[in-house]
């Protein structure tokens, strides 16, 4: 098992098997890891609603799991995955759409 934080979280990202195009951010706890690898749909603890998640749950836009690596360090997941939809609850494709400016602003980044 990966090295959990104190709060029993790992922090954990989901990149595209076929593109490699990082795709969201999130935490889980070792039930999340089990569940996910039961499964092999990737779930989450949320920390703001305390309990845990399957990614797609509410949308469709699920997250097939390929892979799960583990970090050098065993603190951080890379979940290789298939995504059945956009992975940002914004519908934008990845949650990382935006990019600071030269002038510290957000912006969006157009594909």
């Amino acid at each position: 098992m990966p090295k959990f934080d104190a709060n029993g979280l790992v922090t954990a990202v989901a990149v595209d098997h076929a593109t490699g195009a990082l795709l969201m951010l999130a935490h889980m706890d070792a039930q999340a890891i089990a569940k996910t690898r039961e499964t092999g749909f990737a779930h989450f603890h949320s920390r703001s609603r305390g309990r845990l998640w399957m990614k797609g749950e509410s949308s469709g836009h699920v997250l097939r799991i390929v892979e799960i690596r583990v970090d050098c360090d065993q603190d951080a997941l890379e979940l290789r995955v298939e995504a059945a939809g956009p992975a940002c609850h914004t519908l934008a494709p990845t949650c990382f759409y935006r990019r600071l400016d030269h002038r510290g602003q957000l912006e969006r980044i157009v594909d």
